[in-house]
């Protein structure tokens, strides 16, 4: 404390200062640009070589060009935030250096807390496995349409530690990837809906097939939708008999992501059909009764034998 009422200690440290602006604050700065620079560098380069493997893929015609983007927009995404890391990692170290701080001892220590934080985080550890072989094993990709632990939506993001989930509603739901247990991928490389259509029992279960065929036909040749369906309309035939209606059963196999659009579209068309040729739809029924009190008990006795005698 009595060296700070002392001129020398002052002079000392303005001259240490000035010697350590001069010879370490120049090298801090041109490290700081390097950084900047090559975090710019690493952005471009990702997405100039995201854009060219994504136009390799559309160029082969075994590969589906859908498939492939997203399954390259998923990697290059987690690797781009890999190499961010290590970036950082290396920057903060030389920092360290520069204000002459040992980092020996800090790296030291960071492996033992590593190895401590290790036991008491098994959780964060499961969660980063799960998610490195959920990006491997190609399970889902970022832009499927997936159902997650029973909850459907767009996967809008996959991290080593997280998949973030955006339902039909604009629910944004993000799940640990350890504590993910069942993983309903309903884009990959074909979507299919299934259409159970009931009909009145009058009418005849072939002419309805044949209709539904032909409804399918024309959608898939019409020129707003070409190339959507990958095959033509599979009617598999009367599949039960319903309390009201006998149900015909039949799949549309689709882009991945058309299959709800296609399925609207097909149904619209169908309707229209049936109404056309008379087909019947049975549909609940309601009668009301309006304008008198309602009287259900109400009963009228008539005698016969005193209208013949007046």
């Amino acid at each position: 404390m009595e060296n700070l009422f002392k001129a020398t200690f002052w002079q000392e440290l303005i001259t240490s200062s000035i010697n350590w602006i001069v010879s370490e604050l120049p090298g801090i700065i041109i490290l700081t640009i390097i950084v900047f620079i090559a975090f710019r560098i690493l952005r471009f380069t990702f997405k100039r070589m995201s854009k060219l493997l994504s136009l390799r893929a559309s160029k082969n015609a075994n590969v589906d060009t859908d498939e492939a983007v997203k399954r390259i927009n998923t990697l290059t995404n987690i690797l781009y935030t890999i190499v961010k890391v290590i970036i950082w990692t290396v920057y903060l170290m030389m920092i360290l250096q520069k204000f002459k701080i040992n980092i020996a001892p800090i790296l030291a220590s960071a492996g033992i807390l590593g190895l401590a934080v290790g036991f008491g985080a098994q959780e964060l550890v499961r969660d980063f496995i799960s998610g490195f072989f959920i990006i491997l094993e190609n399970q889902i990709r970022a832009g499927d349409y997936a159902r997650i632990n029973g909850t459907g939506g767009l996967v809008e993001k996959i991290e080593l530690r997280t998949v973030t989930l955006r339902d039909f509603s604009g629910i944004v739901h993000v799940f640990q990837n350890g504590k993910i247990n069942t993983v309903s991928n309903m884009t990959k490389d074909w979507s299919a809906i299934v259409l159970e259509i009931g009909v009145a029992y009058k009418e005849n279960p072939q002419a309805v097939m044949d209709i539904m065929q032909e409804v399918g036909e024309d959608l898939r040749n019409d020129p707003e939708f070409a190339g959507r369906m990958i095959q033509a309309i599979e009617v598999f035939g009367l599949d039960k008999f319903d309390s009201s209606a006998i149900v015909i059963k039949a799949r549309l196999k689709t882009r991945p992501g058309d299959q709800w659009a296609m399925g609207r579209e097909f149904r619209k068309r169908l309707k229209t059909a049936f109404n056309e040729r008379n087909i019947e739809i049975p549909f609940p029924q309601t009668t009301i009764h309006w304008g008198d009190k309602s009287n259900p008990n109400k009963m009228e006795m008539k005698d016969e034998n005193l209208k013949r005698e007046a």
